[in-house]
């Protein structure tokens, strides 16, 4: 993989694993009603979230595991890839403490939407882009025109 893309965007290969993990992860959680495998999950994406690919596992394994595809392959914005792992880190999170506090159902319900997402964006619409557009239009109504300062990812 050239060091200009690594720098511009994130391989789709990268990209699909992450989603899988996160929807095979949250599928055997479910089936095996084991809330630790989400725990796990949410403790993979967190530091991809706080530190961009420098923290993440995923990208780590990807880039070895597909560096023949990633060299051609189509990417997506490491700020999207960001905004859309610090959405399933909040549900994530959120259903540890719904697990934590006794209410199941409710960290099921937040973990299941997890799932839901990944797997709809390994369909062909990432729903976690359609919020960040939605996100990004609102800001420019009420504040006008960005910075144009991007996070790395």
């Amino acid at each position: 993989m050239s060091s200009n893309q690594l720098c511009n965007g994130i391989p789709m290969p990268i990209v699909k694993l992450n989603r899988a993990i996160l929807l095979i992860g949250v599928l055997a959680a479910i089936l095996l009603q084991q809330p630790l495998i989400t725990t796990l999950l949410f403790l993979l994406i967190l530091p991809a979230v706080l530190f961009g690919r420098k923290g993440s596992l995923v990208f780590f394994a990807g880039s070895r595991l597909f560096a023949r595809r990633n060299r051609d392959a189509a990417t997506e914005s490491p700020e999207l890839m960001k905004f859309n792992n610090s959405i399933a880190a909040i549900l994530l999170g959120s259903a540890q403490v719904a697990f934590a506090t006794g209410a199941p159902l409710a960290g099921w319900i937040l973990s299941g939407t997890v799932a839901v997402a990944a797997s709809v964006a390994l369909c062909g619409f990432c729903f976690g882009c359609f919020l960040y557009y939605q996100f990004r239009l609102q800001r420019f109504r009420l504040f006008g025109k960005s910075s144009g300062v991007t996070s790395e990812q």
